[in-house]
């Protein structure tokens, strides 16, 4: 028997499937023992660890959800950010035209790891693409890059990887060819999913007049939710995030961004020493609101 929905939820992990350590059944494992009701999969690009369990089928603690993580860019004041967007589909599943156009990103993806090993060549890397793959397969990163050059010897850590190479101030950075935010979370609606940002945090506009002009204006574009609880967002900015979601009338939802080893101080369930203990309660108010919006149509 299941048991009360008293407990706490994840809506932000990622399994080897993406750039997570841990695989499907391992992340699964991991939910049940730290007694979480409900884990949400949230893997880059791809459905793929999800499918897995949910071939095995689940018939107790914790449910699981169907969700993934996509890039986009968003202009703000003429300077372009990389914004993250976390599309759930709770007891539904995507449209067949979603899936097809997720091949074609997964395609994308591979074009930009292409560009970012000659990007590396041409500095003197001496890197293969399938050295990066043999580590992340079809879905390939750069958290896979990062672990490629430390193994070479080119970085002293996975920060040093991002800070000398892949991250965006690194000179061989090589950004992905991503929708708008606005595009992508019009392509989750239309795909039957709800979709919510990712860690605000990393817009780096906290506290601003900004920052609430440009999540409005995803509200207006069909945004659906805010990621309140993440792992990098301290208790203030949680309280300030929880504000924005209530006064713009966006549903709240949280998550750790557990990856396993690869971010050895986030846990799931808990976050980073504590920080994130979502109520199983925000869950089901976000699984109502959900089931009042059949098909989540694009907004007119």
């Amino acid at each position: 028997m299941l048991r009360p929905s008293s407990g706490f939820i994840d809506l932000h992990t990622h399994t080897t499937a993406s750039d997570g350590s841990y695989t499907p059944l391992e992340l699964l494992q991991a939910a049940s023992a730290v007694d979480l009701d409900i884990l949400a999969i949230t893997d880059h690009d791809t459905f793929d660890g999800y499918d897995v369990l949910a071939k095995m089928g689940n018939d107790s603690r914790p449910e699981i959800v169907q969700g993934i993580e996509l890039n986009s860019s968003l202009d703000v004041d003429g300077r372009s950010r990389s914004v993250h967007v976390l599309g759930y589909w709770p007891g539904t599943a995507p449209s067949s035209g979603f899936l097809e156009w997720l091949r074609s990103q997964q395609e994308e993806r591979r074009d930009r790891n292409r560009r970012l090993i000659a990007s590396l060549q041409s500095r003197g890397v001496d890197i293969q693409l399938k050295d990066v793959e043999a580590i992340g397969r079809s879905l390939t990163g750069r958290p896979h890059f990062a672990r490629v050059l430390v193994e070479k010897g080119y970085a002293v850590n996975g920060d040093d990887a991002f800070r000398r190479y892949l991250g965006e101030t690194a000179p061989t950075y090589v950004e992905r060819q991503s929708l708008t935010a606005a595009a992508v979370i019009g392509k989750i609606r239309e795909g039957g999913g709800a979709p919510v940002i990712a860690h605000p945090i990393r817009l780096s506009l906290p506290h601003s007049e900004v920052e609430r002009r440009v999540v409005s204006s995803l509200k207006d574009a069909g945004l659906f939710g805010l990621e309140v609880w993440h792992s990098e967002h301290s208790p203030e900015l949680q309280t300030y995030y929880l504000g924005l979601a209530e006064e713009l009338d966006l549903l709240p939802t949280g998550g750790s961004d557990f990856h396993g080893a690869i971010k050895r101080d986030i846990q799931l369930g808990s976050g980073r020493a504590g920080n994130v203990r979502v109520p199983t309660a925000f869950w089901e108010t976000f699984r109502a609101a959900f089931a009042a919006t059949p098909g989540l149509a694009p907004l007119s």
